[in-house]
C-alpha cells in the first residue's frame, strides 16, 4: 500500500511552516525527515497522521493506517508493561495476532512485564512506548524523535525492529538527528519552509513557536 504526500502544507498554532511537501512511500521502506529544530517535522507528522488538518495538499491513505509515536510515551503508569501492551492490543483489536511476547522481546521487557510502569526509568518507559507499534497491526510507522532517552542498545533494538517492520512490508517515516543505519530516503525540509510573508501580520504572529 503506497503512500502518496503531494502538496501538502501546513501550520503550527495557526502560522505556516511548511509548503509544497510531496513524496511517495512504498511498501517495505522508510523516509527520514530532516531539518532544523522548528521546521516543521512534528506538525508534519501530526498531520500525515491524521491529528490536525492540513492547510493544503493530500495525504492518500486514511489515518487508521498510521501508528504514530510521538514525543509522550503514552503509557498508563499504574498498569504494569504487559497489561500496557494488552491494552494498545485490545484498543486495535489485535490481541492474539501478533501476540505481546513478541514486542516485550523486540525490546528486551520480558523481564519486566509484570513491573508497574511507573516504577520504570526513562530509557524503559521509552521502550515500552515503542513497543506498542508491534501489538497496532498498523502498516505505517510515523515516529518522532524515537530514540529520545535511548541508550545505545536499545536504539540498536529499536533499529532491528524497524528492519524487520520493512522486511514485512511495512514501512516507517522518522523524524530523527540520530543516525539509525537505515537504508532509507531522505527527506530535507529546509527548502518546504513557509516563507516568512506568508505568515499572519506580526501582531498575531507568536515567534515561540518557531
Amino acid at each position: 500500500m503506497e503512500l502518496v504526500v503531494d502538496q501538502l502544507s501546513v501550520a503550527r498554532a495557526g502560522v505556516p511552516v511548511l509548503r509544497g511537501v510531496a513524496f511517495r512511500l512504498a511498501p517495505g521502506r522508510a523516509l527520514l525527515l530532516r531539518g532544523p529544530n522548528g521546521v516543521g517535522k512534528t506538525t508534519l507528522l501530526r498531520v500525515l497522521a491524521g491529528l490536525q488538518p492540513p492547510l493544503a495538499g493530500r495525504v492518500s491513505l486514511d489515518p487508521d493506517n498510521f501508528a504514530y509515536a510521538a514525543h509522550a510515551d503514552g503509557i498508563k503508569s499504574t498498569l504494569s508493561v504487559a497489561e500496557n501492551l494488552n491494552f494498545w492490543a485490545d484498543l486495535h483489536g489485535t490481541r492474539g495476532s501478533t501476540g505481546i511476547e513478541v514486542a516485550l522481546a523486540a525490546f528486551h521487557l520480558s523481564d519486566l512485564a509484570e513491573r508497574a510502569a511507573g516504577a520504570l526509568s526513562a530509557g524503559q518507559k521509552r521502550r515500552l512506548g515503542l513497543a506498542r507499534l508491534l501489538v497496532t497491526g498498523r502498516p505505517i510507522w510515523i515516529l518522532d524523535e524515537p530514540t529520545v532517552s535511548l541508550d545505545r542498545d536499545a536504539v540498536t533494538w529499536f533499529a532491528d525492529v524497524v528492519r524487520a517492520h520493512l522486511a514485512n512490508g511495512g514501512s516507517a517515516i522518522i523524524a530523527s538527528h540520530i543516525e539509525l543505519g537505515l537504508d532509507a530516503e531522505v527527506i530535507e525540509l529546509e527548502p518546504f519552509r513557509a516563507s516568512w510573508s506568508s505568515a499572519t501580520n506580526d501582531t498575531d504572529f507568536d515567534e515561540a513557536f518557531l
